[in-house]
């Protein structure tokens, strides 16, 4: 399940990997990346413009935070995509481990979180949606670091 057999240097210097927001659904997605069946996910690119976040780069390392506010793991980038919403393909959906079936399923669950009250207030725009051509961030990754298994421990960051 990890590749690196050594903590990384220093985990507090690393970007952080924040799935979803605190709660069930980051709970999901935190375990299906620690079991190996997340290994790809969707952003908006309207979410980093907002944030001011340059694009997740391959080769790049980010420490997963669980709904507790805990590293748990350490993830690598292995491809970037910008896409229009359309374009996603079922490779990538069933890569991201959520169990959906379809295109048209992962995009139903999708559009529910983006849709969220929650997502809005994100985005500062009540009456945000997407459609088609909104640009998505399609990302794949690889889970180098599990940090409850690796013996390393979560306190790692202060």
């Amino acid at each position: 399940m990890t590749t690196d057999a050594t903590p990384p240097v220093n985990l507090a210097s690393m970007p952080r990997a924040e799935f979803a927001f605190p709660g069930p659904l980051r709970d999901q997605l935190v375990a299906a990346i620690l079991n190996g069946s997340k290994t790809s996910t969707t952003g908006l690119l309207v979410d980093y413009e907002l944030e001011g976040e340059s694009l997740p780069k391959v080769g790049s390392r980010s420490v997963v935070i669980d709904s507790d506010d805990r590293p748990v793991a350490v993830i690598e980038i292995t491809g970037v995509r910008v896409v229009p919403l359309a374009q996603v393909d079922l490779a990538h959906v069933v890569d991201e481990g959520e169990g959906d079936t379809s295109v048209a399923e992962w995009r139903s669950a999708h559009e529910r979180f983006w849709h969220s009250e929650e997502m809005r207030a994100a985005l500062e725009d009540p009456e945000f949606t997407v459609d088609d051509t909104t640009l998505a961030v399609l990302e794949r990754f690889r889970l180098v670091t599990d940090l409850n298994r690796s013996g390393f421990g979560r306190d790692l960051i202060p």
